[in-house]
């Protein structure tokens, strides 16, 4: 190997670096570090995000809450059932019962014909003459001076065999105790005299009476005497009813026929009432009646207590075989059609739940009755549930937020609903985390009830 040569090559090597060095560097712009401009970045992101959130929790926490409707409980709404009545029938003739103040029968059994109606009938004489003579409670009325054309009605009804009553020639009763005297005793001659005294005549008296009667709208009545022994003097069960009742709205008979004995002057003395049911199982009238043709019969008024309310029953028993089948029958009757009114309480006392309201933020709150509605009901009937509410999101205390209709027959109840407690609204996080719930965008997604459906706030 040549020595200078070899070196000359080594020093050409080692001075190539220099002479590069030496070079003038070429100029360029210069370059912002990459870490400032990514934290620019950054920031603007996070700026944009909480710029967003804000406005977001702005709508979120005053947006309007979704209504929630509520859920009406099956048993709240089912239809109530009332046991029919079971009334006591007697086995043969026939019989109706009515309320005072309800217009028809609550039920009959039997024929509705035009029947004779024995001593009945002197329930119509006292009403006509009381209709000439109108009297308030405690009068007596104009006083009767007895005849001897009254004995010889009295002699009349003895060949009769009809029921009766003492007179005298020149005997002095008042209107109001010779009508007790007809009623009591069921006295066919004073029944007579009375009608003769009033009308001049009985055949006058029976066409008043009959005049009174198609007046009134007893078109099945007609009278041919004044005291029902004739046959021919005949009702049916309904006008029977209307007529009872009459005769226990006018104050002065309905004294009369509620008393079981009374005094009298002489001859007629001190009588019983022919009704010994008067004053038992609150009965208080009204009168008796028998003959061959119409039976053993009795119109009756009680006081009887439906569902802790005094009222009134009007009944008639017709055609009985004996006097002892009207005593134990009436009764019978009686109690079966008082056990025949329910008092139905449509609100179980108010705890009844109407509606469940139950919020996607887990506020539930029940709606029950307002008020506290019962009815009487008779026998047999239906009473439907009808609830309308209003949806709600929040709602205080006892607030009204609906109704609920209680149906039947053509009768109907109303009831306010109110909130039984405080359905309360969601807390700032569950509006912050549900919007698809809180702006009703879709359905709940699933990855929201699986990550925030247990998450309280």
């Amino acid at each position: 190997m040549n020595s200078a040569t070899d070196f000359d090559d080594v020093i050409e090597a080692d001075d190539a670096p220099e002479a590069q060095t030496a070079k003038p560097a070429q100029s360029e712009t210069p370059r912002k570090p990459r870490g400032r401009r990514g934290l620019w970045i950054s920031v603007s992101v996070v700026a944009a995000v909480l710029v967003g959130l804000i406005a977001y929790s702005g709508v979120a926490f005053t947006h309007p809450l979704p209504a929630t409707a509520a859920v009406v409980p099956a048993d709240a709404v089912k239809t109530v059932e009332t046991a029919p009545v079971a009334p006591a029938w007697p086995a043969q003739g026939g019989a109706a019962v009515g309320l005072v103040g309800q217009p028809g029968l609550l039920g009959s059994s039997g024929s509705d014909s035009s029947v004779p109606i024995a001593s009945m009938t002197k329930t119509i004489t006292a009403l006509v003459l009381l209709q000439k003579y109108p009297l308030t409670s405690g009068e007596q009325g104009p006083t009767i001076t007895f005849t001897q054309k009254d004995v010889d009605l009295l002699n009349q009804v003895w060949t009769e065999d009809g029921s009766w009553a003492p007179v005298a020639a020149g005997e002095k009763l008042t209107l109001t105790q010779a009508i007790t005297v007809m009623m009591l005793k069921s006295a066919n001659n004073y029944a007579r005299s009375l009608a003769q005294w009033s009308y001049g005549s009985q055949g006058a008296f029976v066409k008043a009476a009959n005049s009174w009667l198609a007046k009134n709208g007893f078109t099945h009545t007609h009278l041919t005497d004044p005291s029902g022994y004739d046959p021919g003097s005949v009702s049916n069960m309904t006008d029977l009813v209307g007529i009872g009742e009459l005769a226990i709205s006018n104050p002065v008979l309905a004294k009369i026929v509620n008393t079981t004995s009374a005094t009298m002057p002489s001859p007629v003395g001190k009588i019983a009432n022919t009704d010994p049911l008067i004053g038992t199982h609150g009965i208080e009238g009204v009168k008796t009646g028998y003959t061959k043709q119409a039976g053993h019969c009795l119109l009756f008024a009680a006081k009887v207590d439906i569902n802790g309310t005094s009222r009134t029953l009007i009944g008639v028993m017709l055609g009985q075989p004996t006097y002892t089948a009207l005593w134990t029958g009436v009764p019978k009757l009686l109690a079966s059609y008082e056990a025949a009114f329910h008092e139905v309480d449509l609100t179980d006392a108010g705890k009844t739940v109407y509606g469940t309201y139950t919020t996607p933020w887990g506020s539930t709150v029940n709606l029950v009755a307002a008020t506290q509605p019962s009815v009487e009901i008779y026998s047999a009937s239906s009473v439907t549930v009808k609830v309308s509410a209003s949806k709600l999101a929040a709602a205080a205390a006892h607030e009204i937020a609906g109704t609920v209709t209680f149906s039947y027959g053509d009768k109907k109840v109303v009831a306010d609903l109110r909130t039984d407690g405080e359905l309360t609204e969601p807390s700032i996080g569950w509006r912050f985390t549900h919007p698809a719930v809180l702006f009703q965008w879709r359905p709940v997604l699933d990855w929201e009830r699986a990550v925030l459906g247990k998450v309280a706030f």
